[in-house]
């Protein structure tokens, strides 16, 4: 299928953002201090790297099939590491999840226009596969945040 000119430019904000979530999944690892949240990013990091090769597919001209639901059965329970008391750690790992939620909401609304704007239904099913991917993300991170006292 041919991509017209706007659906060719959200693509590749689409491509871009998830580049940039890779990124930011694999530097927030190696920078946070709670062993969990270090599994969890890097979890995410592996789990962006899907989306960017279903959104390369789609820009190469091929639609990829969608398997089954978001990723129910892979959210990770956390167990409490922090407690509600203030300390330079858990500061460290709350930025760097405040930022990745930040992150996961931005690119949560980048597909769901983009769902809006294909023509190509099956583009549209990958793209709200990928969406639902993303709130996933957000909930881990929320999991997480929650279980430590970092979500108000």
């Amino acid at each position: 299928m041919q991509l017209n000119q706007k659906e060719n430019a959200l693509l590749d904000d689409m491509i871009e953002s998830e580049k940039l979530c890779i990124e930011k999944y694999k530097k927030h690892s190696d920078a946070a201090i709670d062993g969990q949240l270090k599994g969890l990013f890097s979890h995410l990091g592996d789990l962006e790297t899907k989306h960017l090769d279903s959104l390369n597919s789609i820009k190469s001209g091929t639609v990829p099939a969608v398997q089954g639901g978001a990723q129910q059965a892979a959210v990770p329970t956390f167990q409490q590491v922090y407690t509600p008391a203030p300390s330079q750690d858990k500061s460290t790992d709350m930025f760097l999840c405040t930022d990745a939620l930040s992150g996961e909401k931005y690119v949560s609304h980048l597909y769901d226009t983009g769902i809006f704007e294909f023509r190509d239904d099956g583009i549209r099913n990958v793209l709200n596969h990928i969406q639902k991917e993303e709130q996933q993300h957000g909930k881990m991170i929320y999991n997480y945040m929650s279980a430590n006292s970092m979500y108000c």
